[in-house]
């Protein structure tokens, strides 16, 4: 990408670290822009990249469509479907916990848009609570990005949105798009916008421009009775400040006093 950022090396080492982390993973969410110009070749790719690696996880991969994807190709690349135009919203289960993936793009498009259609398809879903809650996936963030000129690139109409998720049981919505991280509340359920594995936005900076840095990261979502928690996680490695177990932490708190 731009002759800077191999982003096919950046999401194997996503892939690396998770299973690295020996961690127990419901499902890898993937909320769009998963082909820069939505090319068949690059969903196969993807594919042949993110299958094996759930596969050895036993997790599912719950693919999403954003303003650079193309409908058509995405389904035949990823799904081994159809290659028709509608949106691909559906609805997945890891137990009892519900995941839905909207898609919020319109062919030609980088803003977002959410019909009068899904809306209520939305609604009629979440009529009926799930029994450990719901997690609404989408690509176009439905709050304010702090650079104005990713302000007008998002979901349009976002208060049709939060009218639906008013009194449901959605834990968080996330979304991706922006390029950078930033939490944010609809309807009095929180949002997390999650930066990305390609590159990064510059936040601080001069009003009419915006600059793309390299450096990305992914998100680690915990889900837990009460709520769900949002945590950046940086793909870049770091010099190690310390590494110690649960005792150690006790014994050098204990010597502190």
């Amino acid at each position: 990408m731009h002759g800077k950022v191999d982003t096919y090396a950046a999401l194997r080492t996503v892939l690396d670290q998770i299973e690295a982390s020996t961690l127990k993973i419901g499902a890898l969410l993937l909320t769009g822009d998963l082909a820069d110009r939505g090319d068949l070749l690059a969903y196969q790719r993807l594919r042949d990249l993110v299958e094996p690696a759930a596969a050895r996880l036993g997790t599912p991969v719950l693919y999403g469509v954003g303003n650079h994807d193309s409908r058509g190709p995405f389904r035949e690349g990823l799904l081994g479907a159809e290659p028709t135009a509608e949106a691909h919203d559906y609805v997945h289960w890891v137990g009892d916990l519900r995941i839905i993936m909207l898609d919020t793009t319109e062919p030609g498009e980088h803003s977002g848009f959410l019909s009068t259609a899904q809306l209520r398809w939305l609604a009629d879903e979440l009529a009926t609570a799930a029994p450990d809650g719901t997690i609404l996936a989408l690509h176009h963030p439905p709050v304010p990005s702090p650079l104005a000129m990713v302000n007008s690139l998002l979901l349009a109409e976002p208060q049709n949105l939060a009218d639906v998720l008013a009194g449901s049981d959605v834990k968080i919505v996330l979304a991706g798009h922006a390029h950078h991280a930033s939490a944010g509340v609809l309807s009095g359920v929180p949002v997390w916008v999650a930066g990305a594995t390609a590159y990064r936005i510059r936040t601080l900076g001069p009003a009419d421009r915006i600059t793309g840095l390299v450096g990305g990261e992914y998100t680690r979502i915990d889900v837990y009775p009460e709520g769900a928690v949002a945590t950046a996680v940086p793909i870049a490695t770091s010099e190690v400040v310390y590494d110690m177990t649960l005792d150690e932490v006790v014994q050098l708190a204990a010597d502190y006093h």
